[in-house]
């Protein structure tokens, strides 16, 4: 397969995944708001009036949307980024594109989850996250529902040090690694015409948030977090599937 990549939005997992692509011999084309200095850095940047300002320029390549749809961008901004980037891929001829998600899609409720689980979308934040899926897979895409993610600059000992979390000591964490969702990107690319439309990413231990908060903290010398939910939620996201492709999670959480 020829390696060619680009990546929408190179911040905290994207610029990683273009390092570790780059060291594997992919061309890589990775984008920012304004034009980095790297020589695979572009820019790609929706403005006010719905233009896009962009020199990416790599045809016949994969492309991920790594952009978090997180608070710092309005979900509406986020939609028509993800628009703009799916167009343009289909322009440049890509050959495939893979959508970072999140399993915060799922319902807050007890059970096991899967990528066949029904989905209630009760908060805006879940509404919003299918809403780009569904642009998405309209285009032929994948997604990968990405767990809470763990790894440089990102030590749960260090971000919950002294906090009172909303949750309850014995909910489940639903975790992935960077390296390992790095790794379930590029296996998906290169598996990308049998590849399912939907794929889980999360590390299969699910420890009770006190005991993996506890381990995280202890190595750091932190103090324990404090948990305000009065009842706890066994809530877990199976990311068993994507194995199915040859992946396997190497990476402790």
């Amino acid at each position: 397969m020829d390696k060619k990549l680009v990546i929408i939005g190179a911040g905290w997992l994207g610029e990683a995944l273009a390092q570790a692509a780059l060291a594997q011999g992919w061309q890589v084309e990775a984008t920012h708001r304004e034009q980095g200095l790297q020589a695979h850095d572009r820019q790609f940047a929706l403005q006010d009036d719905g233009t896009l300002v962009h020199n990416v320029s790599l045809t016949d390549a994969y492309w991920v949307c790594a952009m978090s749809p997180g608070a710092r961008r309005q979900p509406s901004n986020y939609q028509q980024s993800l628009k703009q980037a799916l167009a343009l891929s289909q322009e440049l001829k890509g050959k495939g594109f893979v959508l970072c998600s999140s399993t915060g899609i799922y319902d807050q409720q007890n059970g096991q989850y899967d990528e066949h689980s029904a989905l209630t979308l009760e908060t805006a934040r879940q509404q919003g996250l299918s809403e780009a899926e569904q642009v998405a897979l309209a285009y032929g895409a994948k997604v990968l529902r990405l767990g809470g993610l763990v790894g440089p600059q990102r030590e749960p000992g260090r971000f919950v040090a002294g906090k009172t979390l909303s949750s309850h000591a014995e909910d489940v964490v639903n975790m992935v690694h960077r390296d390992d969702v790095i790794a379930g990107i590029l296996t998906l690319i290169q598996h990308y015409p049998q590849a399912q439309p939907i794929y889980n990413l999360v590390h299969p231990s699910h420890p009770s948030k006190q005991d993996y908060y506890r381990g995280h903290c202890q190595r750091l010398g932190s103090e324990m977090p404090q948990f305000s939910a009065e009842k706890a939620v066994a809530r877990v996201i199976n990311g068993n599937a994507i194995q199915a492709l040859g992946f396997t999670y190497s990476r402790d959480i």
